[in-house]
């Protein structure tokens, strides 16, 4: 069964790759996801006290131990449906004083993950884990747009035709854990890859410092890396708290975007920390509470003003204008019998987005901040199992101001529905 282990390994991982980094969608906390895995988001992303499997150590690093040689498979099906509703607006499509609702097209995104896991003693083990952070995703097609100067040319939401922003995060961690007493620690070095694309943004290259590296230009690829680091320490025979964290992700620049994104065209990924408990009420049934802070304000990219002056692309120029984000999440699991483990959660997260900030986050409306989640553990066998997750998060809107004088209402609603395979050796 190890040689089986060895074989699987490198063609999960090179699936993944050829799998996760065509994907794009949106994830749920900005463009941060919920949980990585089934378990994970059935519990509504909670967890991070409470190692179960190997994609654990997507949460925390310290979570490897415990879990044996393990490897672990999964897909969800990401279905995000945004838009934006205009009212009286004079730039923006339909434009012209004009008012009407525009939706995004391209709703379904596949999110794969993949871990395995192995220990190296009996208090030590090392890992290898492959998940995204999905992305932003928007795609509007060439609507009319009274507003555009050039009779007969392209519309679009912003006078450049089809119009919308595709950016995908990955990352590969190599873990290492250790147990110390009733104290576990984790670290995990990673490597990130992003990739990004922008079109029809016409209306914004006269606002661009360099407005040939602005719009249109096809798929820009960004590397770099961090750390993550994690805690577990068991405070009770039922009690354990954990703590995680992850630097942020220094990448290189997006060239092709250096008219778009401040600081010509850098698009580090945001550092964040999650802290947690998980209680086991009896044998059966065990609860978890996170809490998680993301540090969008970190990413000038990202948290600058959209209103900052003057041209988009300079250093500390105008960015989406997100604030950083406090997510709480709260998972039941019941382990019913030998064979099934039912779970739920619920998590909500602060709106990044700001009423001033509405009309250019037009590309980016991760407004969505309520997610009820559900899913369940069929064990097949001693070796295998099969793991569901469903998430539902209900619309979320925000309002602000339009260029032109009008208003843009900004909405968002989601469905994740996720199963993963789990072999243990």
């Amino acid at each position: 069964m190890r040689r089986a282990g060895r074989r699987l390994l490198p063609a999960a991982v090179g699936l993944m790759a050829s799998v996760l980094l065509p994907a794009a969608a949106w994830s749920t906390e900005g463009y941060f996801q919920l949980g990585f895995s089934p378990v994970q988001n059935a519990l509504g992303g909670a967890g991070v006290a409470n190692s179960e499997d190997a994609m654990s150590m997507a949460l925390n690093p310290a979570g490897l131990l415990g879990i044996g040689q393990q490897f672990q498979i999964g897909v969800g099906l990401f279905m995000p449906y945004r838009g934006y509703t205009a009212t009286n607006v004079g730039f923006v499509a339909p434009g012209g004083g004009g008012s009407g609702t525009i939706d995004s097209s391209n709703n379904l995104f596949p999110m794969p993950n993949a871990a395995y896991s192995r220990p190296i003693d009996a208090d030590s083990a090392f890992g290898i884990v492959l998940y995204g952070n999905g992305g932003m995703n928007t795609t509007y097609n060439n609507v009319a747009n009274a507003s555009c100067p050039v009779p007969g040319g392209p519309g679009g939401v912003f006078c450049g035709g089809d119009a919308g922003v595709d950016l995908i995060q990955a990352f590969l961690s190599v873990d290492y854990a250790r147990r110390f007493g009733n104290v576990s620690f984790g670290i995990a070095p990673t490597f990130a890859v992003q990739r990004f694309a922008a079109k029809g943004l016409a209306g914004f290259t006269t606002f661009s410092a360099d407005p040939t590296n602005m719009t249109n230009n096809g798929y820009d690829w960004s590397f770099g890396g961090g750390l993550r680091a994690g805690l577990e320490i068991d405070l009770t025979k039922q009690l354990r708290l954990g703590v995680s964290g992850q630097t942020k992700m220094w990448m290189t620049k997006f060239d092709k975007y250096a008219g778009l994104f401040a600081d010509q065209g850098d698009f580090d990924i945001p550092a964040a920390v999650t802290a947690g408990l998980a209680y086991d009420i009896m044998p059966q049934l065990t609860v978890m509470a996170d809490f998680q802070h993301i540090f969008y304000s970190g990413v000038d990219a990202v948290a600058d003003s959209s209103a900052i002056p003057p041209f988009l692309g300079t250093t500390g120029g105008p960015g989406f204008g997100w604030h950083d984000v406090n997510v709480y999440k709260l998972g039941v699991e019941y382990r019913a019998n030998d064979m099934w483990t039912l779970r739920a959660g619920y998590a909500y997260s602060d709106n990044p987005i700001q009423s001033a900030d509405a009309m250019l986050n037009i590309l980016a409306p991760g407004v969505v901040t309520n997610h009820f989640t559900a899913g369940a553990t069929y064990k097949m066998s001693k070796k295998h199992s099969l793991d569901f997750a469903f998430v539902y998060a209900p619309e979320s809107t925000v309002t602000g101001p339009e260029l032109g004088g009008g208003t843009v209402q900004l909405n968002m609603h989601q469905f994740l529905a996720q199963v993963g395979w789990t072999c243990n050796y």
